[in-house]
């Protein structure tokens, strides 16, 4: 569940809380190599949750392997964890999601992944931090 009011933190405190891997893209909107980043390979049952504030995102049941090599999952944990912006950098057009607390960069959303959705979060391993089910 999201909570309503938005952290803000300034360039500084975003830099001294983040490692440089996830303040390059949660802040700056970059991105990870493919097969690279932590947690495209996981396969533990847990909760995913944003690197910069800590708000629950996606459930490892909604997570498959979309042959990417980014972590990728066909729902967020509730509909209001996850903002979607128009994305039209790169000479593409693609669909940017934002945790709904921070602001922070995640990833991007398709048209094309499983049911019972239809959609494929692909998500920047280092925008995501992965708590173990006990």
């Amino acid at each position: 569940m999201t909570t309503t009011a938005k952290i803000k933190k300034s360039d500084a405190e975003w830099r001294a809380q983040l490692s440089p891997e996830a303040y390059k893209i949660t802040r700056q909107k970059g991105t990870e190599r493919a097969f690279t980043g932590p947690n495209w390979d996981n396969h533990e049952a847990g909760t995913y949750s944003c690197v910069c504030c800590g708000q629950a995102l996606f459930d490892s049941g909604t997570k498959f392997d979309s042959g990417t090599g980014w972590p990728s999952f066909y729902a967020p944990v509730s509909p209001d964890v996850i903002e979607e912006h128009a994305d039209r950098s790169f000479f593409m057009r693609r669909t940017e999601t934002v945790c709904s607390r921070c602001d922070a960069h995640l990833g991007h959303v398709f048209p094309d992944g499983p049911k019972p959705t239809g959609l494929r979060y692909c998500m920047n391993g280092h925008a995501l931090t992965f708590q173990k089910r006990s």
